[in-house]
């Protein structure tokens, strides 16, 4: 902070607007100001200070938050000899604040036990605390706080202790662990089961549970147990108390995941769950559903604990399939949130089923699928005075997918014909309310796909049967038919004689408002399958197209439909493709046309995003079977529409959105010719240079990969594609090298990286040849530690693709020369590479960016393992060897241990295994 430290009056003035007052603006200066403090060296007297005057809650609870974020970023501004004095300091406040406010004593029950966990001095923390204030009952509410949030913070990713620490502690905390659980009994039987008391002691239980340190033994026969299930068998548990349970329950259940190891307390959660069947029904009967989705959350956890026994022995000791029995029971509820809760554990028991593809074990779950399709197709059941389409947005369409997801997982144990037989015959031999045959055709849709479609006669009866549906019927039973038919294409392209009646069906719907974009769907599904039969339809495609906003359609339905035309368009002979694409193409060129000339007389600026995207998925699917010598005919069409594309991006320059789409719309128009786009590649690329100093969208960047791709190997082009990255990369580099430049521009960083990789491999010579490799070589090793996953695998894949080219291929002429310039290289930026990979490694990057580094060491080792050998034992003496609170982050004998597994490594994979073992250390 500037200026020096802040008077108290001045923190408590700052605090005082924070929370009170009225103007916006106020409140978020006040909010800047006392974030600045907070990452300030006063921070640490001035929350002391604040909490031993106990002014007010606010001034109080800021104080104990701003403690806890000092001690889990900035414990290394402490000296080591302050640590002892710190701990006692929040002690003692915790004891004087303890009846201001839960949430102060929650802030402080954290720092104090983010600090035990840092400070490697203070011994036996768990004894230390019990020890102190077990006695005193107006401390047992914080003491167990802290007991609470002790072991939830051991895995805090904002700590980074470290594996060592991390295992010591564990240790301590399972040693003390009995001690804990019985500190919990006493605690409720003092209080005479006081529902605070009980609630704080479920907390803390599961929170030891999640650890993973309690004796199963031990817990098995715990008094604690019995009294937890006791809370959830009685139905006058009030809500707050009975969530409490429910999740201790849960975690008990998930920490013996491994039930062979656990199996005294394995049987009693597994007789203890059996026995709240009974509580269950009675939540139902007084509809109280908080605690019905407890119940269910329980029989679920119960059911994902013992699903390997289940599937192992089922009907057998705790295979017993009551727990099935159980989650059909809550299947059974009226409220779909209920049933949605166990998804997770039918989708699990079905894969484990797939695997085994045991017929008699299919055979006994049968019966189990076959029930939870039915109450599953219930559930989708729209209300019967529902109006309009179904809606796929809210949480009920959101539902409905993830039952369609599910249905597709789980039909191979009940066989997709039977069960779409025995769907359609309810809605041929009854006549049920519209709602239940809207559910029955939203199941039939999900199974559709996954039924043979040849030869076969109920396929055919059912699409018949849709295509002649009454008009009159509900409009949202007339959706899911529409979908329904979408989802059958292959049936249609099969069985070519419905082709008609169904376009003639879904053309209907594509006339309605509410039906227009599902038709445009099921029409572009057709398209995609139906390719070669739609040929003879594509001028009544091409109309659909030509008048594409006389329906009302959405932007996605659209672009799919301009995408089934071109599926098509491209199974035309090729003498008729050229006109066709043209015709094609024209209502969005003479649209960009008069926006154009509009903005030219009128000075309105007008949104061309809507033509570019729909050129560019035309563009896309265009991909005619073209042999070596034609010329393709999409050529001439591209190279007339070019003036208008360049003319959109001039005009549109300064917005990166419409830039990014012309962008892709070109980037289509190139990979559809390939190599006949040539003529535009001059233009092209001085347009893109030009804009670039001006305004650096980095989607010109991908686009100039784009081209390195396509014409990179064309020895004519690579000395311009050269000249191209060397325009391009002077202003990138400007702006990556701002303040946090990297870290504020990671699509440029990810683009930047995609050109040079694509250099790399077209063209390795006459990058590496050239004087700004040096420069992106440095930019690539600062943008290592940049923790965005896209650009991050750009940055990898370059470093690992450049390194390669000096061992790949090495029969080429050229082989000798790239050697020799990659060993240029390398001796120049080798060990600051190495460095920076194992420090981003330990201290920036994420475990899923390990594989991405371990490729990268691996090639530089192949290169040269003797060198390699030497740069990463330097690089590994430069690392920190002990945290700031005096704990061992890393042994002699680890370092030694990481440096053979990797120089020894046979393959990547090794190199990856010993990199994620040893940053363990770090984290």
């Amino acid at each position: 902070m500037e200026g020096g430290k802040p008077s108290l009056e001045l923190v408590y003035q700052a605090v005082q607007a924070l929370y009170h007052d009225p103007d916006p603006a106020g409140k978020e200066r006040a909010s800047v100001w006392l974030g600045e403090l907070q990452r300030s060296m006063y921070a640490w007297e001035i929350a002391d200070q604040l909490l031993q005057l106990k002014q007010d809650v606010e001034s109080c609870y800021f104080a104990a938050q701003t403690m806890k974020m000092k001690i889990q970023t900035s414990f290394y501004e402490l000296p080591a000899e302050t640590h002892i004095s710190l701990r006692d300091s929040l002690l003692s406040h915790i004891q004087n604040l303890k009846d201001l406010s839960p949430v102060i004593v929650t802030q402080l029950a954290l720092a104090i036990a983010d600090l035990a966990l840092q400070m490697a001095s203070w011994k036996g923390c768990v004894h230390t605390l019990i020890e102190k204030y077990s006695n005193d009952v107006s401390s047992l509410l914080f003491l167990i706080e802290i007991l609470t949030v002790l072991p939830e913070e051991v895995h805090s990713r904002s700590l980074r202790i470290g594996a060592n620490r991390r295992t010591e502690i564990i240790e301590d905390l399972a040693y003390y662990s009995s001690t804990v659980v019985t500190l919990l009994m006493s605690c409720v039987e003092k209080t005479g089961s006081n529902e605070k008391m009980l609630i704080k002691a479920f907390r803390c239980l599961g929170s030891w549970f999640n650890l993973g340190v309690l004796d199963s033994n031990f817990m098995a026969n715990n008094q604690l147990l019995i009294v937890l299930f006791q809370v959830l068998q009685r139905d006058e548990t009030s809500t707050n108390l009975h969530e409490a349970a429910s999740d201790c329950v849960c975690s008990s259940l998930y920490a013996i995941e491994n039930v062979d190891n656990n199996l005294p307390l394995a049987m009693q959660l597994f007789q203890g769950v059996l026995t709240l069947e009974t509580a269950y029904h009675m939540a139902v009967a007084r509809e109280d559903l908080d605690k019905v989705l407890n119940y269910c959350r329980i029989f679920t956890e119960l059911c994902e604990t013992f699903l390997e026994t289940i599937v192992r022995s089922p009907g057998q000791g705790m295979g017993d399939l009551r727990t099935l029995e159980l989650l059909l029971i809550c299947a059974g509820h009226p409220q779909y949130e209920v049933v949605e809760i166990s998804f997770n554990f039918w989708y699990r028991l079905g894969e484990h089923l797939y695997k085994t593809s045991d017929p008699v074990l299919h055979g006994l779950f049968r019966p189990f699928i076959q029930r939870l399709l039915h109450a599953l197709a219930r559930h989708c059941q729209l209300d019967p005075d529902h109006e309009g389409i179904p809606e796929d947005t809210d949480d009920f369409g959101e539902f409905r997918m993830r039952v369609s997801d599910l249905v597709k997982d789980l039909i191979f144990l009940v066989g997709s014909m039977e069960c779409f037989t025995q769907l359609y015959s309810t809605l041929k031999d009854g006549n049920p309310p519209w709602e239940v045959t809207e559910a029955v055709l939203f199941i039939m849709a999900a199974i559709a796909k996954s039924i043979d479609p040849e030869n076969n006669p109920t396929l055919t009866e059912v699409l018949e049967a849709v295509v002649h549906l009454n008009q009159n019927v509900h409009i949202a039973v007339r959706y899911t038919s529409i979908e329904l038919v979408g989802e059958m294409s292959e049936v249609v392209d099969r069985n070519p004689q419905f082709l008609d009646p169904v376009l003639n069906y879904l053309m209907k719907g594509l006339r309605e408002k509410p039906l227009a974009s599902v038709a445009a769907k099921a029409i572009h599904n057709i398209c995609s399958v139906c390719r070669d039969h739609m040929a003879q339809h594509f001028q009544g495609l091409l109309d659909i197209a030509r008048s594409l906003d006389s329906f009302a359609l959405s932007a996605d339905a659209a672009v799919g439909l301009l995408k089934g035309t071109a599926l098509v368009l491209a199974r035309l002979p090729l003498e008729k493709i050229a006109e066709c694409l043209s015709d094609l193409c024209a209502v969005q060129v003479i649209a960009l046309k008069k926006l154009l000339s509009q903005e030219a007389s009128n000075g309105k600026s007008s949104d061309p995003t809507v033509w570019l995207d729909r050129l560019a998925v035309i563009f896309r699917h265009t991909n005619p079977i073209v042999e070596n010598g034609q010329t393709h005919p999409c050529q001439k069409v591209i190279q007339e529409i070019w003036p208008v594309l360049s003319e959109t991006l001039n005009k549109h320059q300064a917005d990166n959105r419409i830039v990014e789409r012309c962008c892709r719309c070109l980037r289509f128009a190139v990979r559809c010719v390939g190599k006949g786009s040539a003529a535009l590649l001059q233009p092209l690329v001085t347009q893109m240079v030009s804009v670039y100093q001006v305004y650096p969208h980095s989607c010109f960047l991908y686009l100039g990969s784009i081209l390195v791709d396509e014409y990179g190997m064309e020895e004519g082009c690579q000395q311009g594609l050269l000249d191209m990255l060397q325009a391009l990369c002077m202003p990138t580099f400007q702006l990556l090298e701002q303040p946090n430049g990297l870290r504020n521009h990671p699509d440029t960083v990810d683009d930047l990286f995609r050109l040079a990789t694509r250099f790399i491999q077209r063209s390795p010579v006459t990058l590496l040849r050239s004087q700004i490799i040096v420069h992106i070589i440095q930019c690539a090793i600062a943008a290592t530690s940049l923790d965005h996953r896209d650009a991050n695998c750009s940055v990898m894949k370059f470093m690992r693709d450049m390194i390669h080219t000096g061992i790949a291929n090495d029969h080429e002429d050229d082989f000798e020369l790239r050697k020799q310039l990659i060993q240029q290289a390398m001796s120049q930026n080798g060990q600051q590479l190495v460095n920076q990979l194992i420090h981003t490694c330990c201290f920036c990057l994420p475990p899923y960016t390990l594989p991405d580094v371990a490729e990268v060491i691996y090639e530089i080792m192949l290169f040269d393992r003797p060198t390699f050998c030497r740069w990463l034992e330097n690089a590994l003496k430069g690392l920190p060897k002990e945290t700031s609170g005096g704990a061992v982050t890393v042994t002699h004998k680890q370092l030694t241990d990481f440096h053979k597994q990797v120089t020894s490594a046979e393959d990547c994979k090794h190199v990856c295994w010993a990199l994620r073992d040893f940053t363990r250390l770090f984290r």
